[in-house]
């Protein structure tokens, strides 16, 4: 379990660093990170780090497709809960 909960929290890290990159390529003027990528890196089990970065960097949160972030993430919370209580 301790393996499992390592990983998906370094994934999450660097899904929250992806979206603080976009957000400061955004900033700077330079070329971005396609929306369909940021969304696809948190339906991947990153939704909690790019939940976390939106709010943090206060990245793509008027855009209603991302909102489907904060769905990705509840449902990677729950995805995990249950295959640590039920693996192991």
């Amino acid at each position: 379990m301790f393996w499992f909960l390592l990983i998906l929290g370094v994934w999450n890290l660097c899904v929250f660093a992806v979206y603080g990159v976009d957000k400061l390529k955004a900033v700077l003027g330079s070329w971005r990170i396609s929306e369909a990528c940021l969304i696809t890196l948190a339906l991947l089990f990153g939704g909690v780090g790019g939940m976390l970065a939106m709010l943090v960097f206060r990245h793509k949160i008027r855009k209603p497709k991302f909102i489907a972030v904060y769905v990705f993430a509840v449902l990677d919370i729950i995805a995990a809960l249950l295959v640590c209580l039920l693996a192991f």
